[in-house]
C-alpha cells in the first residue's frame, strides 16, 4: 500500500464518519437515509454522463454491489434508531475488516500475510470486542435488537466490499463504476419513502433536505476513494485502514451528539492505531 493509497482510504474514512453523523443526527431516519441516497444518485447520475460505461464483465458485480448496499442501508437506519452513534458505528465498521480478510483470501485469492493478519485481527477484535465491553460497562442492559442489527451491517459492508473489489477491477473505469452503482442503489430507499409517506414527503424532507443531501454527496466521495484504492493494493488492509473512521466516529459522539467516551473509547482508539501501525508495516 502506497502513502498515496494510504492516504486516499484515510480521507474516506474521516468522510464516511461524517455522512454517518448527518444520517444519524437527522431524528427521522427514513428522511435521512432517503436524502443520503438521493443524494449519491444525482452524484452518480452525473458520474455516469462523464465516464465510459463499466465493462461487460463487471455489471453482475454491480447488480450483486446494489443489492447488498441497500441491505447495508437499510441495517443501517435501524441500528442509528436503537442506538447511540458512538457505539453502533465502531460495531458495524469493526465487523467488516476480518470478515473482508477472510472473503478475500476465499474468493479473490489475497493471502495476507503475518502482518497483515495481526493487524486486521487487533483492529477489528479489539474494537468491536471493547465497544461491546462499553456497554456492558455502562450500567445499562445490552439492547440486543440494536447490536444485532448493527453486527449486520458490518457483515453486509464486508459483502458489497469483496463484490466491488472484483467488479471495479473488472470494469475498466473507477468513475463509472461508482456512478452505475449510485444510480442502481439510489431508487430503492427514496422509492420505499414515497410510496409510505406519499403526498407529506415533500414537506417532512424540506427541513433537513440540505443536510441529507450533503451526507449523499460525503458518501459518493467516502466511497469512491476506496474504490480507487481497491484497484491498486489488497482488499483485506484498505479495509481495515478505512476502520479508522471509528476514531473518527467516537470524536463526532462525544463532541456532538454528548455521549460518554471515556477510558473504554480511548482504549479502542490506541488498539485501531495499534492495528493499523501492524498492517502499514506489512506494506
Amino acid at each position: 500500500m502506497t502513502p498515496l493509497v494510504a492516504a486516499a482510504v484515510l480521507a474516506a474514512a474521516v468522510t464516511h464518519a461524517s455522512w454517518n453523523a448527518i444520517a444519524h443526527g437527522i431524528r427521522d431516519q427514513l428522511l435521512a437515509f432517503t436524502l443520503v441516497s438521493s443524494g449519491g444518485l444525482l452524484c452518480g447520475l452525473v458520474m455516469a454522463a462523464v465516464a465510459p460505461l463499466p465493462a461487460a464483465g463487471a455489471w453482475p458485480y454491480l447488480i450483486a454491489s446494489a443489492v447488498l448496499h441497500i441491505a447495508y442501508q437499510a441495517l443501517l437506519m435501524r441500528s442509528f434508531r436503537l442506538g447511540d452513534f458512538g457505539q453502533m458505528y465502531p460495531i458495524a465498521r469493526g465487523t467488516a475488516p476480518l470478515v473482508v480478510t477472510v472473503l478475500a483470501a476465499v474468493f479473490v485469492h489475497e493471502r495476507p500475510d503475518g502482518w497483515q493478519t495481526a493487524g486486521v485481527a487487533l483492529a477489528s477484535a479489539g474494537l468491536v470486542g471493547l465497544a461491546l465491553w462499553g456497554i456492558r460497562g455502562s450500567g445499562t442492559r445490552p439492547h440486543w435488537a440494536a447490536l444485532t442489527a448493527a453486527v449486520a451491517t458490518g457483515l453486509a459492508i464486508a459483502a458489497y466490499t469483496v463484490v466491488d473489489g472484483v467488479g471495479v477491477r473488472a470494469s475498466g473505469t473507477s468513475i463509472g463504476y461508482i456512478g452505475w452503482l449510485m444510480i442502481l442503489e439510489g431508487f430503492a430507499i427514496p422509492a420505499y419513502a414515497l410510496a409510505t409517506r406519499g403526498r407529506a414527503l415533500g414537506a417532512q424532507l424540506r427541513p433537513v433536505a440540505v443536510r441529507g443531501l450533503a451526507g449523499g454527496v460525503l458518501s459518493v466521495a467516502a466511497y469512491g476513494l476506496v474504490l480507487w484504492a481497491q484497484t491498486r493494493a489488497q482488499l483485506a488492509p484498505i479495509a481495515a485502514l478505512r476502520e479508522s473512521s471509528i476514531i473518527v466516529g467516537a470524536a463526532i459522539g462525544a463532541l456532538f451528539f454528548k455521549e460518554r467516551f471515556g477510558t473504554v473509547r480511548i482504549a479502542a482508539a490506541g488498539l485501531m492505531v495499534a492495528g493499523i501501525g501492524l498492517m502499514l508495516h506489512a506494506g
